[in-house]
């Protein structure tokens, strides 16, 4: 993707709305919206939008546990399968 290639001006965005949403769809590359000249907003398709929160979850759970074992937050998983096997006996 060549990002220059896909900023436009607001006035773009209103005039040819059918069209950008269109091409969205078709090669799924965001598309930089500007204002005076500087960009304001990205616009993109709804299964790159879906996929880009996804990722982002998945990251913000790599990184708590990431945390979790710098704190020492961790136990060694012998010791947490055998919590678990209780909890399933108890319950």
């Amino acid at each position: 993707m060549t990002l220059s290639s896909r900023i436009k001006p607001v006035g773009y965005l209103k005039a040819h709305v059918a069209e950008i949403v269109r091409n969205l769809g078709e090669c799924r590359e965001p598309l930089v919206i500007t204002q005076n000249g500087e960009a304001k907003a990205v616009v993109q398709d709804i299964e790159s939008y879906e996929q880009t929160q996804e990722t982002m979850a998945l990251l913000k759970i790599l990184a708590l546990g990431n945390r979790q074992v710098e704190e020492g937050r961790v136990l060694p998983a012998a010791i947490a399968i055998k919590r678990l096997q209780r909890r399933l006996l108890e319950a």
